[in-house]
């Protein structure tokens, strides 16, 4: 009996032994993302607000350090606003968001021509009556960047 118990684990050691060495290197498989590549960032407001937040300003402020090594070949900025208030306000808005947004990135070192600024305002936001936006008060930020 002791005979047959030892050869099941002998086999049970070689056999998870045979496993561990199948198994590629941590290295291989887990990588640092790339900083000089595609990113997408929101920069959140308060309602019916255009001035960057102590936290946006952090956010575009580690977004551009991270981004030092890199040669920045585009920045969309897109400013949006939920469905309150009307349309022409809500328009006027977005775009005085995207605005902030774009001084902030200048501000940081971003270069200014490789800016495309829109804002679409309210188009696409529907919410039932009393219901609370807040994903909506933002601006979008899409970078496309390669290393220098």
């Amino acid at each position: 009996m002791k005979t047959i118990r030892s050869l099941g684990l002998a086999g049970l050691i070689l056999g998870l032994s045979a496993c561990a060495s199948a198994f590629p290197e941590r290295g291989t498989l887990v990588t640092v993302p790339d900083d000089c590549a595609a990113q997408r960032f929101d920069i959140y407001f308060a309602e019916n607000a255009d001035t960057l937040t102590d936290a946006a300003q952090t956010a575009i402020a580690l977004t551009a350090s991270r981004l030092e090594g890199c040669r920045i070949q585009s920045v969309q900025v897109l400013g949006l606003a939920d469905s309150t208030g009307s349309t022409g306000a809500n328009q006027a808005l977005s775009e005085r968001r995207a605005a902030a947004v774009v001084r902030a990135l200048s501000t940081a070192g971003w270069p200014a021509p490789a800016f495309e600024v829109t804002a679409a305002g309210d188009t696409g936001a529907m919410a039932a009556p009393g219901v609370e936006e807040p994903l909506r008060r933002r601006t979008e930020v899409l970078v496309e960047a390669t290393p220098l």
